[in-house]
C-alpha cells in the first residue's frame, strides 16, 4: 500500500515542478534485524547525526516515503517491517516491541548516531508510542490491571528514543475497530441490522450521495450500540481464551475470530461504518479549540481545523462486503492488539484498558513530541487529543493542510488541484525543522 503511495507521492512531485527533488535519492541497504527485517537509508555523501526509526504493526514500510524524504534532509531513516507483515491474524501485540528494540540496538551500533527518533505514521503511531512508554516507564506501564492484555517479562530493560513524531497516527487500533462496527449488527449475524440503529438507514441520516447527516440523539445512541457490541465480542472471546486455557478449546493454543461488518479502514475508502467518514459536520473532524495549521504557502495560522476530506461513499457497499467489511482475527490478535473496554465509542474510550493505544502511551512519554494531523484525512479530534493526553513538557501540534494520511495532496478535497500541492514538502521540512532545533544546535 504504502509503495503505491510513495510512487503517486513521486508523481505529484515531479508534476508540480520538484523534479529534482523526486531524482534524489539516498543510499540504502538492507539490515537483518532478528525476526524482522528493515533497510537503512542515508543521505548520499553525508554525515548524518540523527536516525528515524519507521514501522507499522503489520504494513510494509520497507519504502515508506518518509524513508526517502528524511534523508533529502540530512537525516538516517531506518524502515522497518515486522515478523507480522501483511498478517493481522497472527498478531502478538507486545512482541513487536521487541522488533522495535532490533532496530533501536542497529541505529545505535551506527556511526556518527546520536540521537534517534520515532516516527509513528497511522498504525504506527500506537506501535511506537507503546514501545516508547514501556521503555521509558518500564513493564508497570503495560501490566496493570487495567490491560486486557499485559505485557510479558521480556520487554524489560527496552532501549529509550529521543523524540517520538506522530503523523496522522491513530488512537490505537482497538479504537480503529470500535468505531468502525457497524452498531447495527444483531447478535454477530452477517446481514441482520437493528433497523433504528443502521448507519445506511435515511431514516437516520444516511444520504449515497454524500450529504449524510446524523442527529446528535442518533449519534449518542450510534456510538454507546458499537460499544455494546464490542464489549458484547470481548466477553465472549475472554471467554473462549479461558476454554482453551482449561484444554476445553478446539485447539490447544489460539481460535479464529470472524466479525461481520467489522469493516477494513484505510487510506481512501475502507468499507468502515464510521458516522465521521459519512458525516462531514460529525464532532470527530475537526479540533475542539484553535491549533496550529502548516498552510500550503508554508505560512502557519491558528484557527479551529477542520477536515477537508470529502465522505467516502463506497462504505455502504464494503462494510456490506465479506472481503472488505469482514474482520479475520485470532484470539491472541483480536484480545492483544483490537479489542478496548468503553461506554460509547465517541468520548467514553477506556484507552488504557489495552496496550494497542496512543493516547494512553503519551501519558507516560516523557520525551519531545510532536503530533501532525492530516486535514485531508480524519483524524483531526484524535490527534489533539493525543497531544492534550501528553505528558511530555516539548510537545507540539500542527495540522498539514490539504495532506491526506499518505502525507499527499488531496486532490478531491478541493476544486483548484494545486491547492495543496506542498504537502509533503511542507511536512518533512517542518520536521526538519523540529529536529534540528532539538539534536542539531
Amino acid at each position: 500500500m504504502y509503495q503505491r503511495l510513495r510512487i503517486a507521492c513521486m508523481a505529484v512531485l515531479a508534476a508540480t515542478g520538484f523534479a529534482s527533488m523526486a531524482q534524489a535519492q539516498p543510499t540504502s541497504s538492507h539490515v537483518p534485524l532478528g525476526a524482522a527485517q528493515g533497510v537503512y537509508y542515508q543521505p548520499e555523501g553525508g554525515n548524518p547525526h540523527v536516525a528515524f526509526l519507521i514501522v507499522h504493526r503489520t504494513s510494509d514500510y520497507l519504502r515508506h516515503i518518509g524513508c526517502t524524504e528524511l534523508p533529502r534532509r540530512g537525516f538516517a531513516a531506518l524502515c522497518m517491517n515486522t515478523r507480522y507483515i501483511n498478517n493481522e491474524l497472527l498478531v502478538d501485540w507486545d512482541r513487536i516491541a521487541l522488533d522495535v528494540k532490533e532496530g533501536m540496538a542497529f541505529l545505535r551500533r551506527q556511526p556518527g548516531i546520536r540521537s534517534i527518533v520515532l516516527l509513528g505514521h497511522s498504525g504506527g503511531g500506537p506501535t511506537l508510542s507503546f514501545y516508547q512508554a514501556v521503555a521509558e516507564a518500564g513493564t508497570a506501564f503495560c501490566q496493570d490491571s487495567r490491560k486486557l492484555v499485559p505485557c510479558r517479562d521480556d520487554l524489560a530493560g527496552l532501549p529509550a528514543a529521543d523524540a517520538l513524531i506522530l503523523a496522522d497516527a491513530h488512537p490505537g487500533v482497538p479504537v480503529i475497530l470500535l468505531r468502525s462496527l457497524n452498531g447495527a449488527t444483531i447478535s454477530e449475524a452477517p446481514g441482520q441490522f437493528d433497523s433504528s440503529l443502521d448507519p445506511y438507514n435515511s431514516a437516520n441520516g444516511y444520504n449515497p450521495n454524500g450529504s449524510s447527516h446524523y442527529s446528535a440523539e442518533f449519534q449518542a445512541r450510534y456510538y454507546a450500540a458499537q460499544s455494546a457490541r464490542m464489549n458484547r465480542l470481548t466477553d465472549d472471546i475472554l471467554v473462549r481464551r479461558q476454554r482453551i486455557a482449561e484444554g476445553r478449546g478446539p485447539y490447544p493454543d489460539n481460535d479464529i475470530v470472524v466479525i461481520p461488518h467489522g469493516g477494513n479502514p484505510g487510506p481512501g475508502p475502507g468499507g468502515a461504518s464510521q458516522l465521521h467518514s459519512l458525516d462531514t459536520a460529525a464532532p470527530l473532524r475537526r479540533t475542539l479549540r484553535s491549533q496550529q495549521l502548516l498552510q500550503n504557502d508554508g505560512s502557519v495560522v491558528r484557527q479551529v481545523v477542520q477536515s477537508v476530506s470529502p465522505p467516502e461513499l463506497e462504505t455502504y457497499a464494503t462494510t456490506n462486503s465479506f472481503d472488505r467489511g469482514t474482520k479475520l482475527l485470532s484470539i491472541r490478535s483480536y484480545l492483544s492488539t483490537q479489542a478496548v473496554r468503553s461506554t460509547n465509542s465517541f468520548d467514553g474510550i477506556d484507552h488504557c484498558s489495552s496496550n494497542n493505544s496512543t493516547i494512553c502511551a503519551v501519558g507516560v512519554i516523557s520525551k519531545p513530541l510532536l503530533v501532525m494531523g492530516m486535514t485531508g484525512y480524519l483524524f483531526i479530534r484524535d490527534s489533539e487529543e493525543e497531544f492534550d493526553a501528553a505528558r511530555s513538557t516539548d510537545k507540539s501540534l500542527v495540522f498539514v493542510e490539504g495532506a491526506t494520511h499518505g502525507f499527499t495532496p488531496c486532490i478531491p478535497c478541493d476544486p483548484n488541484p494545486d491547492a495543496y500541492r506542498n504537502s509533503v514538502r511542507n511536512m518533512f521540512d517542518y520536521i526538519a525543522r523540529w529536529t534540528e532545533q532539538r539534536f542539531l544546535q
